[in-house]
């Protein structure tokens, strides 16, 4: 079994905190950077993706990398979720659901159930028969496609939303309000989501347990495909994260503790921080990044380092 050294150790946990918010998935770079390297960083990969790999360091090892990307979201995001946890107790002292906040609050959970239930189903099936070179090869281009399309389809409704705008306007501000579009932009906001359409994005982001689809960028899509602008989408897309990939890691972070944890304590702690402050660091570049640009060019590097990986490990 290989051991992981303090430079895997701060490599990884850079590549998790990017890769985790950044719409390129981290599952799939984090089988592929070690492949791609060779030696014993693909020794890592191999582990992993074997049926017993529970026992596998380097899965010890990333679950400790996903609490900490938690963690700096939960940092980032504090003050709202300060907020949704406050709005959450009210509805539940109160019963009903009157504010935008609480709506958030029910919109997350509502939209979290179906990646739960199916990361608890499935999670270590699709692990071992997926978390491979050349499978998360072929999904990481297949992300790129689905960003692609997905920027596509969010022009074509932008074009039916100035439509509707224009009809709201005309009907008077009351109308505008009631279509939850905003009177500047022409996209709709954030709390004027469905349950329903809350719960087809979470169900979208059950694609991210294949290893080369980007929870964050699947999750994107889904809220540009119901209306939403990049920004909206791209923080709903977070906050949605944060409970997922928290109460994932804390659900194996005890595997630590066993026979997988041993003799890399000192690797954990470094990359814990590492990953920690390059997700923090990411989640406040594409917060900004998303006020004015699109998914097209992280598209377009998946096509590339997918097609490439494709051809390496054919």
């Amino acid at each position: 079994m290989t051991e992981l050294s303090y430079l895997q150790a701060v490599v990884i946990g850079a590549l998790q905190g990017v890769t985790e918010l950044f719409p390129v998935s981290s599952l799939g770079h984090s089988v592929l950077v070690p492949a791609w390297i060779g030696g014993s960083w693909r020794h890592l990969v191999t582990e992993n993706s074997t049926g017993n790999s529970e026992g596998s360091p380097y899965l010890a090892f990333i679950v400790a990398l996903h609490v900490a990307t938690a963690a700096a979201l939960l940092a980032f995001y504090r003050k709202d979720w300060v907020r949704i946890i406050r709005a959450f107790v009210s509805t539940v002292r109160t019963r009903r659901v009157e504010t935008s906040a609480e709506r958030l609050a029910w919109l997350l959970i509502v939209a979290t159930v179906p990646v739960g239930l199916t990361g608890l189903a499935l999670e270590h099936t699709f692990r071992t028969l997926f978390a491979k070179p050349l499978a998360a090869a072929v999904f990481l281009t297949v992300n790129g496609l689905i960003l692609l399309v997905g920027e596509r389809l969010r022009r074509g409704s932008e074009v039916r939303q100035a439509a509707a705008r224009r009809a709201a306007v005309s009907a008077g501000p009351g109308a505008v309000l009631e279509a939850g579009i905003t009177a500047e932009s022409g996209n709709r906001q954030l709390d004027t989501l469905s349950y329903r359409e809350a719960g087809v994005i979470g169900l979208f982001q059950t694609l991210a347990l294949l290893a080369g689809i980007s929870r964050s960028g699947i999750t994107m899509v889904g809220g540009l495909l119901r209306g939403l602008d990049h920004e909206d989408a791209a923080k709903f897309s977070f906050l949605l994260a944060t409970p997922v990939i928290l109460a994932a890691g804390l659900l194996k972070l005890p595997s630590l503790a066993g026979p997988a944890g041993a003799h890399i304590h000192g690797q954990v702690i470094v990359g814990f921080f590492t990953a920690a402050i390059a997700a923090y660091v990411a989640v406040r570049f594409l917060s900004r990044y998303f006020t004015t640009r699109t998914l097209t060019p992280f598209a377009v590097y998946c096509l590339l380092a997918g097609g490439a990986s494709i051809i390496q490990f054919a």
